[in-house]
């Protein structure tokens, strides 16, 4: 039961870390172009990026995958600004075009992010004879950590829209277009060519 805690625990913070808030930004800009009506959708949004994180930390802990970290690590803020601006792109069709491509997107670019913690991920598991349940209880603990941000995100938007009387298509261009700027900073700082 202790070594559950501890992954849970570990999945858990690894998401609800603020000091590396690229993972916040990018279940923002993906949960951002859903109504609060719509939580099933991004339940299924989050258990989609999940699926695709735990993915490749499962490659890399079985030494399947290796990835340069440098290359992940641009990656991974390239990912939230595409997400931000096919927000922006499609702020005319945010009901149906934006939803497909954002569920698209957490799986994809969920095993990239997944890519981004799987060399702490290896190391810290190291030599365990049973790698399935240490990546079980992670990604549990990620499952929750998401559900806790994305019910976040559609509470916001949903007093902003309700008592601030903002706009979806006002909430979602603002608020993609603020993610935009954190991930070129983010980009900048990690180029690796």
């Amino acid at each position: 039961m202790d070594d559950f805690i501890l992954y849970f625990k570990m999945g858990l913070n690894h998401v609800l870390d603020f000091s590396a808030y690229d993972h916040i930004l990018f279940l923002i800009v993906l949960a951002v172009v859903f109504k609060e009506t719509e939580w099933k959708k991004v339940l299924w949004l989050v258990t989609f990026f999940t699926i695709g994180h735990s993915l490749t930390l499962a490659l890399s802990a079985y030494s399947i995958v290796k990835v340069p970290v440098d290359v992940v690590e641009f990656l991974i803020p390239l990912t939230i600004f595409i997400t931000a601006v096919v927000n922006v792109i499609n702020t005319k069709e945010i009901a149906e075009k934006s939803n497909k491509v954002n569920l698209l997107f957490s799986g994809l670019f969920g095993l990239i992010h997944g890519l981004g913690f799987s060399n702490y991920f290896r190391l810290m598991i190291g030599q365990e004879e049973d790698k399935l349940m240490p990546l079980i209880e992670f990604a549990l603990g990620i499952e929750l950590a998401q559900i806790i941000i994305v019910i976040s995100i559609l509470l916001l938007g949903y007093l902003l829209k309700t008592f601030a009387r903002v706009g979806n298509r006002d909430w979602v261009i603002v608020t993609s277009s603020i993610v935009i700027g954190f991930a070129i900073q983010m980009m900048m700082e990690r180029v690796f060519w």
